[in-house]
């Protein structure tokens, strides 16, 4: 070979080595940017989280994911738990989304769990409030905490328990063809120095055959592949929770340092379906993430976790519900700081407790500007008043601010003193088209559910709340008014407190030896109603109904007779 050939030879090489170590630099460079970017957001986000701390929760909720959150709840019925037709009666849901300020699917669901689940007694409430107290005050270490549960993060469409307790439908699991098409692509590779053009039509056969094998495996498991992904972020979690000196959760981290310690064999066989998770941010996933789908990487990585995750779902649903504890501390505090007043319940757990209940200055949390009220029974409390007056939002304050000290052990109050309750409501309801049940039939089910609870409580001796709105107001007015009280003074016996609204105003009559007389009054001025929302004792003396019929310009003749047939019913007894 010439001189001038060796040196044109020298110069291509050259060329071709600075070429290449000109894409290696871009490629460095994009990944260290996307690196950087990466670790700004997520410092960026984390000091949103700390800010946010106190303040309303403002996460809006995608389509569906309430139903992914009450997986856990689902899974784990403890006795007393509010049902359906309470928790949709109060609304729930929307106080859920007000408190909930979690960073992870842990906290998500288990604080829903604890919303729906009364604590059983006075040590358990004071275990809670040693948490909650200790986040609010000790702002470091609630950073920490913050910080860790960011990292654990959410599984987007999918809840945890969905997927770990039916892992059986999967089978067993072999590497053995992943195996054999890694090794087709490293004999493409030799066959390239032997026969390029063969070598590369080979390789481009085997890449196309993996990638479409790939994807079709991988939307099969994927929500399995997630699920163990997450498991991997909760061992990491466990981790670095021992790390924080909390004398408060010190009994949830030796139990999750146990977990972790049951779980090594996990660990050693999931790093790598762990670190090619998408959306890590590190140098390290970015390259295995360009080769993931190729060499069948998360595949193979799952299979050797799947036996490991069989054997340890008793240790899964343990972290779980622990983390979960620790970061519902967390929310529920930064849900105190965002009310405008509250108070820790006092709550009379000893069996056969009486069944007074004080609540002073209270009020329904959902409110931007409410007006508070104060009730202090021993006994079932009977609402009269108007229409738009202020009854059914009393009844479900007293409702909530009695769940939310019997779960969050945090009042909307100035001070909460009842017995612990089981508490159940009739309020919401709608008729059943597709079940084929009209309304009054829904309502009967409903509240004879209650009764049903009452008899047991008493067998018991426990404490039944319950709340009723407009009692049977799905039949005509006289077997209404005859069912009705013979209802309520059913649920007037001495270990329960039922909270009522109606309009028949006979009922304050017929029932005032079993139930104290509230009402609600409106003020109209200038054609106009004005609702004051006050609490009053006594029955309803003052009726809107018509007035309001008038304020919307309904024909004057329909006033002026609807009018004289009400006074000539209210003196005489009888309809003209």
């Amino acid at each position: 070979m010439s001189d001038a050939d060796c040196r044109l030879t020298f110069e291509t090489d050259m060329e071709g080595l600075v070429l290449a170590g000109m894409i290696l630099f871009l490629i460095v460079l994009i990944m260290g940017k996307e690196y950087i970017n990466s670790k700004s957001f997520h410092k960026h986000n984390l000091q949103r989280i700390y800010a946010s701390y106190g303040m309303a929760c403002e996460r809006e909720y995608k389509a569906g994911e309430m139903e992914h959150i009450k997986k856990y709840y689902l899974r784990h019925p403890r006795r007393n738990q509010i049902d359906d037709i309470t928790w949709d009666d109060l609304n729930l849901d929307s106080i859920y989304q007000q408190i909930n300020v979690s960073c992870s699917a842990a906290g998500d669901e288990y604080l829903y769990y604890k919303l729906r689940t009364p604590v059983d007694g006075q040590e358990e409430l004071e275990k809670w409030e040693a948490k909650i107290n200790f986040f609010m005050e000790h702002e470091e270490e609630r950073h920490r905490i913050q910080s860790l549960f960011y990292q654990l993060g959410r599984m987007g469409r999918y809840s945890l328990h969905e997927y770990i307790e039916n892992l059986d439908i999967l089978g067993e699991r072999k590497n053995g063809k992943y195996v054999l098409y890694n090794l087709l692509f490293f004999l493409c590779i030799g066959s390239m120095f032997a026969a390029p053009p063969f070598g590369i039509v080979a390789l481009l056969v085997v890449v196309c055959h993996n990638l479409i094998g790939y994807f079709r495996e991988y939307k099969q498991i994927e929500p399995y592949i997630t699920s163990f992904r997450y498991i991997k972020r909760m061992l990491d979690a466990a981790e670095q929770m021992g790390q924080i000196t909390v004398e408060s959760i010190s009994e949830e981290q030796e139990r999750l340092r146990g977990c972790h310690r049951k779980m090594k064999g996990f660990i050693r066989n999931s790093y790598l379906l762990v670190y090619v998770e998408k959306g890590n941010g590190d140098p390290f996933s970015l390259i295995l993430d360009y080769v993931r789908m190729v060499f069948y990487l998360d595949l193979i990585q799952f299979n050797n976790a799947l036996n490991a995750v069989r054997g340890h779902l008793d240790e899964i649903d343990e972290m779980m519900t622990l983390l979960g504890q620790i970061e519902s501390a967390v929310v529920i505090g930064s849900y105190r700081k965002s009310l405008p007043a509250y108070c820790v319940p006092m709550i009379r757990f000893e069996e056969g407790a009486d069944r007074h209940m004080v609540i002073e200055q209270l009020y329904h949390p959902l409110l931007s500007d409410p007006v508070k009220n104060s009730i202090d029974t021993d006994r079932g409390v009977l609402l009269t008043g108007s229409n738009a007056s202020g009854k059914s939002t009393f009844l479900r304050a007293v409702a909530l601010s009695a769940v939310l000290a019997q779960t969050i052990h945090t009042c909307p109050a100035d001070h909460y003193e009842a017995p612990a309750f089981r508490i159940f409501s009739s309020m919401s309801l709608k008729d059943d088209l597709i079940g084929g049940q009209s309304y009054y039939m829904v309502e009967i089910r409903a509240i004879k559910r209650i009764l049903d609870q009452v008899k047991q409580a008493e067998e018991e001796h426990g404490c039944v709340l319950c709340f009723v709105d407009e009692v049977l107001r799905g039949t005509n007015t006289v077997e209404r008014i005859a069912a009705s009280t013979q209802i309520m003074k059913m649920l007037s016996a001495g270990h329960v407190i039922c909270f009522a609204a109606t309009h028949d105003v006979e009922l304050t009559k017929l029932l005032e030896k079993e139930y104290d007389n509230y009402h609600f009054e409106e003020r109209i001025e200038e054609d106009d109603v004005f609702f004051p929302y006050t609490l009053m004792s006594g029955p309803a003396t003052t009726r809107n109904a018509i007035a309001l019929l008038k304020m919307l310009g309904y024909d004057e003749k329909i006033i002026a007779d609807a009018e004289a047939m009400a006074k000539h019913f209210m003196t005489e007894g009888s309809w003209a």
